[in-house]
Parts: structure tokens; C-alpha cells; sequence
């Protein structure tokens, strides 16, 4: 009767003992020497070949057939790959093996084949294998039963720490980061004094990972939370300086990058997003690194601000990335989840196991040459009985045992006796006899001290430690950054200077410097402004501070907030960049109404007028938390659109002026607060064909005069005590006489005769006057007076004001 297996039973038992075979033969390092078994048969197969860091270099070729035909009966190119690891100084903080030859690159170039390179053991991996033949560590047959090898490395090096280690088993994954020998040894030998300490008295000395391509580090309470509880994660940042160029402009420079990041993918990245215009100002972008470092060269255009593009690398790049630290690693054949004290202490509990097997072999040898020694001496001042007595035995047998029973010596002085030399009975051999055998004698009493003096053991583990740092320590790589990059605000690197924002129908945007433009005297033909394309024009004209909020309304009735200075900046006659880099907008969804704001007061209101005469009236508290997508700012009825969005309080009035000429003046009471989504109530009855184009706000200032400015280039100036208070929802009365002359009304606005206009045309012109040089009219009925000049076909597009300053004419 054949035996019955259950599958169920069957699959479980093979499946775990896949998985151990996978956690502990091959993914996750042992705790003492911090080394996979892969990596630990390469170094020990080069120390087997004496391949070490003061020999020639032998061929990689020969390391790796040694490694696959005694130890590891894996593929080459698995072994290849670790070996070429461990030789790369972007990949290991202090490398392991010493490669001559290509050896891959940082840029993810392949190693050349393993019989074109060379390799041998760096100078600190000796530091790993010292003591080795001295019984130090366990041995475990290989694969095939014919050879021994280490289960593990008498390392003097915390190189669980040191180099780090990455690997994914069967149901779990250890990621650590390397970090600075000479911080963890500092840490390691406060550990060694003060059993007792905390993580926190550790993290006085070892303060952070260390990577071997430099960059920035933010732990915070991520890298806290891996050091106690061994998960956690931290921030990595790219180093980018700033290089001043001629002709007024700059350069940005990557220095250093995050560990693990391919440079050339980055690279792409990067110009990637410039050709998408998510990154605007970038001229040219060159990898110029070399073997002296990383370069990256980003070439800036005239006026951008490179602390914006810097901050969009940092956001849409791997320029800053995360690294999730999970310190899992081997303890006694099982895998576990140690914190950093954890680690520490294993590797100096190997270190303590390693120092008392190395000591009590050395005593044992020391033990057994006193013994010859003591033998040597017997005979040494015995030496004519002695030599009678072999000269009368008939064999060598004979005279060994002769020796024995005369002096009562053992086999082995008997031996040594026989052996000796004849110039061992010289008066100076002798002395060397007595003083050997005195030098012995004191070491195995510094060897019994060691075994027995706990003290005296970790007096001997302090000083092997302190060799280490002497010998192989180097400064930090990394920099440690105490505060989150995330928290740098940008704005205490930008002054708040004043600025102008203009943003054409079709969506480009700039932002300029208001010193740019200069005043004129009315009637003159202005000074070239921006550059549009055909068919375009410029729409919102908007005077503001860096700091300041840009609240941008679009005709769909969306609302999307950013800060001034995240508008590129141009030239006055820059085109500038389209919107779309800075808003996710919908196809025909452009910018109506653009204003700025220091911040959102719950005791302010916004006004919201329609193209068809609908008003609403809601508190900015609603729209202080306006996400990236935007949100919601009023609903539109079928075919209309939103035209402006103003602040207002309850006891102000408002003028809504149209196209055609008319205007009503309302008090702002007549329309209630209502919700974000409300679609709001009539403000006027339009005729057939008429929409509003304006709609302005008394203020408690003395700005009591409407400015009225037609298409055709003429204004009228006119005190709003002429426009009586109606209820909302009426025709309203006459605003501006309309002819051919003065084309239709293109917008008003309130003002008085310290403010300055700034008038923009359709061919690309912009004039700048004083208001007081327009006349003011004693009636509403009149078509007002020529404020530009035009050229064939031209017309005035847009326009906005300079309030109360006092700026020199300059022609």
C-alpha cells in the first residue's frame, strides 16, 4: 500500500523551507558581518586566493570561476554582478573590492565583461577576514561536501550599518542605508562603556545615514522612528548650487544626487519637463560630470527665478526622493526586525565571540610551545647526558624513549629534543631559549586575563575599534538638514517687490517688474509692450506684489490660488509662458478675472458678475482652502460666462456697466450672501444683444468718479453722483454716447485724480497717463475725449491702474 501525502501539508511544508532557504541563503544579510552569502564567499574566495589589497590584481574571471566552483553553484553573471557591486564608491560607502577596469557607472552603464577587469581586496576588506585561520568563526561544508566554508566573517567593521544592503525575500524585505564608519564607531564604543544607554544617547553620535553620492538628508521623525523601532523613512535631496553667467544670468548646478538615482535618467527627466514647459526658464540643460563629480548644468533664462525652477526639480523630479528604511536582518538563522542598539550589540557580542576563540587559540598554541620550550630547555642544560644518551640508542625510537624516561618528558619535548639544531647549544640560542620561553609565559597570562576580565576584554574590543577609526575613517559625505525641505519657504528667498501680471485671452502669462514701465503724457502713442501672437490679447492687467495671492477666475467658473511669484517672470516684451503650465485647465476654459489678495478674511465678501447680469454675493472663508485642481467658484446658467470677481462690503455700492452704454448702480445689501455653488441673483436686465463688460465698487476713499473707456481709445471721467441707486435687477440708464468713433464700451473702473491708467492695445502698445489729465464731464451723455492715439484697425484691449503714486515723467 503506497503512502498518501496530503498536498495541503506537502506544499506548506516545501514552501517554508523555500522561503527560509530565500531568507537566510540569500536576501537578507547575517547581523555580525553584514553580509549575504553571495558576497561573503567572493571575499573569502579572493582571501583564498590570496588576492588581497597589497598583491597583484587578478582577473575577475578567476574570482568569479572560484566562487561558482567551490561555494556558490549559481550563474556568473549573478556573482559577476555582486562582485562589481561591491567595487562601485556610488553604490557602497567604503567598497569592499579594489576594480580596475570599467566597472559600470553611475549613469547605469553595464561593468565590462569579468574578463576584461580586474579585482582584489580593498584595504578595509582585510579588516574583514584578519584572525580568520585562527578559529574564530564557524565552518559549514559547501555545497558538495568536499571543501569548508565561514558561515560568517570575523569582520572588525559594523558593515550592516557601514554599507547598508537591500534585498527582497519571501514575505519580507530589508532596506538599510549606509552610514559613516567613524560615527558608528564612535557609537559603537559609547555602547561598549554604557551598556544601559538609550537609541536616543547613540543618535549623539551616529546621526544619520551617510550615502556614498552625498545629497542632503531629513530624518526627522522618520529617521527617529527607524532608529527605535527599525522602520521608518527619510528624505533625500539633491545638491544644486547657483552660477552667475553673463549678460545678467544664471546657472543651476546638480552637485550631488539621491543614493540609487540612475544621473542620465534623470537628465531626461528633466529635459522631459522642460520640453513640456512644466519647468519654464530653462534655456539648456548639459551633463558636463566627470571623474572629479557630478554636474549637471541647467542654463537659465534672462530675468527667470532660479529658486522656483530649483523648487520644481525638487517637486517633479527624483532630484529629492524618500528612502524607506526597514532594518531586517539574520539573528541566529532567523530573520528579525532590530532597532539600532539592536545591531550594535550583536556586532559586538561577534565581536566578543570572535576575541575570546581568537584568544583561547592563541593560548593553546602559546601553551603547547612553552611545553616544547620547557622540553628544550631541559636538554639545553643537560645537553653532554643528553647527547650520550642518543649516541647510545640503537634508533630513534629507542632514544625518544630513552629521553623520556630519564627526564620524564612527553612525546612531544622528546621529539623537539631529537629535532633540535646543534646551534641551539650556542650561549646566545640559549638566551633566546630562556627569553622566548619568558615572552610566552606573559602572554598566556594576558590571554588568561582576557578570558577571565570582562574588562580586560573590552579593553581589547575598544582598542581594535579605535584602529579602525585611526586607520579608515573619513568625513560625512551627506549633509544632515534639520529642517524638512518641504517647510523651506520660498518666499524668504523672493523680495516682495511690486510687480505687474498680464495674461493674454489665449493664456500666456509673465510677470514683470513695474519699474519697467515708465510714465507718459496723455495723447501720446506709448511704448512697445507685450508681444502676443495673431489674434490675441492681452485680458487681465494686474498690478501686485510677489507675495501676494493670485485668485485666477476662469470663464467656467473655477477658482485656482498661487502665490505671485510662481508666475515666470518676463521682459516687457515677452510673450510669456501659456497658463496651462501653472493651471490644469479644460479645453475653451481660459482666465476672466485675476486679482490678488495678502489672504482669504471670513469678514470680507466677494462679488461674482456674470456676462448676463448675474450677481452673487459669498464670504472668502468659502474659498480659502482652494485645492491644486481648483475649485468650484459659482454655478453658470446654459451660456454664460463669468466676467469678474471683486471684494466687496455690505455697505458699498455697485456699478455694472454693458457694452452698449448703460450702467446700474445697486447697493450690495440688495444681494444676500449666498453658498459657494450658488448660481447667484439678476444684477441687470440686458437688452438684446447687450452683456456686461464692467462691474465696479464704491469705496470709502475718495475714488468717486467712473472712468468709462471705449474700444476706440476715448475715456470719460465722471462722478458717480451722477449714477443714482436702483434696485438690482432694472435696465439701468445711460453710461457713455457711443458712435463709430468711440467703438463699444470696453470697461470702467473708479478713480480719482491722483491715479494713473494703463492702457494697452491691440497692436501691442501700452501707454501710461495720469487720470487727472482726463477731462471730467459734467454729464453722463457724452462720448469723453482721446486717450491713445491708434494706429489702422487698432483698438484698446485692456487696461488697469497705478493707484496714489507719485512717479517721475520719463519720456
Amino acid at each position: 500500500m503506497s503512502n498518501t501525502i496530503s498536498i495541503e501539508s506537502e506544499l506548506k511544508k516545501s514552501y517554508l523551507e523555500y522561503s527560509l532557504s530565500v531568507i537566510i541563503g540569500r536576501a537578507i544579510p547575517d547581523v555580525r558581518d553584514g553580509l549575504k552569502p553571495v558576497h561573503r564567499r567572493i571575499l573569502y574566495a579572493m582571501h583564498d586566493l590570496g588576492n588581497t589589497f597589497n598583491r597583484p590584481y587578478k582577473k575577475s574571471a578567476r574570482v568569479v570561476g572560484d566562487v561558482i566552483g567551490k561555494y556558490h553553484p549559481h550563474g556568473d553573471s549573478a556573482v559577476y554582478d555582486a562582485l562589481v557591486r561591491m567595487a562601485q564608491d556610488f553604490s557602497m560607502r567604503d567598497p569592499l573590492v579594489d576594480g580596475q577596469g570599467n566597472f559600470g557607472s553611475i549613469d547605469g552603464d553595464a561593468a565590462a565583461a569579468m574578463r576584461y577587469t580586474e579585482a582584489r581586496m580593498a584595504k578595509l576588506c582585510g579588516e574583514f577576514l584578519t584572525d580568520i585561520e585562527k578559529n574564530t568563526v564557524d565552518y559549514r561544508p559547501n555545497y558538495d561536501n568536499t571543501l569548508q566554508e565561514p558561515a560568517v566573517l570575523p569582520t572588525k567593521v559594523p558593515n550592516l550599518l557601514l554599507n547598508g544592503t537591500a534585498g527582497i525575500a519571501v514575505g519580507m524585505a530589508t532596506n538599510i542605508p549606509p552610514h559613516n564608519l567613524g560615527e558608528l564607531i564612535k557609537g559603537t564604543m559609547h555602547l561598549l562603556d554604557n551598556e544601559e544607554c538609550t537609541v536616543g544617547d547613540l543618535m549623539q553620535y551616529i546621526k544619520g545615514p551617510d550615502f556614498p553620492t552625498g545629497a542632503m538628508v531629513y530624518g526627522g521623525k522618520g529617521l527617529i522612528d527607524a532608529y527605535h523601532t527599525g522602520r521608518g523613512s527619510i528624505r533625500i535631496r539633491g545638491v544644486v548650487e547657483r552660477e552667475e553667467r553673463k549678460g545678467n544670468r544664471e546657472s543651476i548646478i546638480i552637485r550631488e544626487i539621491p543614493y540609487a538615482l540612475n544621473k542620465s535618467t534623470l537628465v531626461e527627466k528633466i529635459a522631459q519637463l522642460v520640453n513640456e514647459k512644466k519647468i519654464d526658464g530653462v534655456t539648456d540643460l548639459r551633463d558636463e560630470s566627470d571623474r572629479t563629480g557630478i554636474r549637471i548644468v541647467l542654463d537659465l533664462k534672462r530675468g527667470a527665478i532660479a529658486d522656483i525652477i530649483i523648487n520644481a526639480l525638487y517637486k517633479f523630479t527624483p532630484l529629492e526622493t524618500s528612502f524607506g528604511i526597514n532594518m531586517m536582518a539574520v539573528v541566529g538563522n532567523r530573520p528579525m526586525l532590530l532597532n539600532l542598539k539592536q545591531v550594535l550589540n550583536h556586532f559586538l557580542d561577534h565581536r566578543r565571540e570572535v576575541i575570546i576563540r581568537r584568544t583561547k587559540y592563541d593560548k593553546d598554541k602559546a601553551e603547547k610551545r612553552v611545553h616544547v620550550l620547557e622540553g628544550l630547555k631541559i636538554a639545553v642544560d643537560n645537553i653532554d647526558e643528553v647527547v650520550r644518551l642518543i649516541r647510545g640508542s640503537a634508533s630513534p625510537e629507542e632514544a625518544r624513549n630513552n629521553l623520556i624516561e630519564r627526564f620524564e618528558l612527553s612525546m612531544v619535548q622528546a621529539k623537539a629534543i631529537l629535532d633540535m639544531r646543534l646551534q641551539k647549544l650556542t650561549g646566545l640560542e640559549r638566551d633566546k631559549l630562556v627569553e622566548e620561553l619568558s615572552e610566552l609565559l606573559k602572554m598566556i597570562e594576558y590571554y588568561i586575563s582576557i578570558l577571565e576580565n570582562e574588562e580586560v576584554l573590552k579593553g581589547v574590543i575598544r582598542e581594535e575599534l579605535q584602529g579602525i577609526y585611526d586607520n579608515y575613517a573619513t568625513p560625512r559625505k551627506s549633509e544632515l538638514l534639520e529642517q524638512d525641505p518641504s517647510e523651506i519657504d520660498i518666499e524668504d528667498l523672493i523680495a516682495d517687490d511690486d510687480a505687474v501680471v498680464t495674461l493674454s485671452r489665449k493664456g500666456y502669462i509673465k510677470r514683470t517688474p513695474l519699474s519697467n514701465y515708465q510714465a507718459q503724457r496723455r495723447g501720446g502713442k506709448g511704448i512697445s509692450g507685450v508681444q502676443t501672437g495673431d489674434g490675441d490679447f492681452i485680458q487681465n492687467f494686474l498690478l501686485t506684489t510677489n507675495h501676494q495671492w493670485l485668485l485666477l477666475f476662469t470663464n467656467h467658473g473655477k477658482m485656482f490660488k498661487i502665490k505671485a511669484h510662481q508666475v515666470p517672470e518676463g521682459s516687457r516684451y515677452a510673450k510669456g509662458a501659456h497658463i496651462a503650465n501653472l493651471l490644469p485647465l479644460e479645453k475653451e476654459e481660459y482666465v476672466a478675472k485675476a486679482m490678488s489678495l495678502r489672504e482669504l478674511s471670513e469678514d470680507r465678501f466677494f462679488l461674482f458678475v456674470t456676462r448676463k447680469g448675474m450677481i452673487k454675493r459669498s464670504s472668502q472663508d468659502l474659498y480659502a482652502n482652494c485645492r491644486a485642481s481648483g475649485l468650484r467658484a459659482v454655478n453658470l446658467r446654459d451660456g454664460d460666462e463669468l466676467l469678474s470677481v471683486m471684494e466687496v462690503s455690505p455697505d458699498a455700492d455697485c456699478i455694472l456697466a454693458t457694452q452698449q452704454g448703460t450702467a446700474i448702480r445697486f447697493n450690495i445689501r440688495d444681494a444676500r450672501p449666498m453658498g459657494r455653488a450658488a448660481a447667484g441673483v439678476k444684477g441687470i436686465s440686458l437688452r438684446e444683444g447687450d452683456r456686461v463688460v464692467s462691474a465696479v465698487v464704491t469705496t470709502e476713499d475718495d475714488r468717486d468718479q467712473l472712468l468709462t473707456i471705449s474700444e476706440g481709445g476715448f475715456g470719460k471721467r465722471t462722478g458717480i453722483d451722477q449714477y443714482r441707486i436702483q434696485s438690482r435687477g432694472g435696465k439701468g440708464i445711460l453710461n457713455m454716447r457711443l458712435t463709430a468713433k468711440t467703438g463699444k464700451v470696453l470697461g470702467a473702473s473708479l478713480v480719482n485724480e491722483t491715479d494713473e491708467v494703463i492702457l494697452l492695445t491691440s497692436n501691442n502698445k501700452i501707454i501710461r497717463m495720469s487720470v487727472g489729465e482726463i477731462t471730467l464731464t459734467r454729464g453722463r451723455a457724452t462720448q469723453g475725449v482721446r486717450l491713445v492715439r491708434l494706429d489702422d484697425k487698432g483698438y484698446v484691449v485692456g487696461f488697469d491702474f497705478v493707484r496714489d503714486t507719485e512717479i517721475d515723467d520719463k519720456e
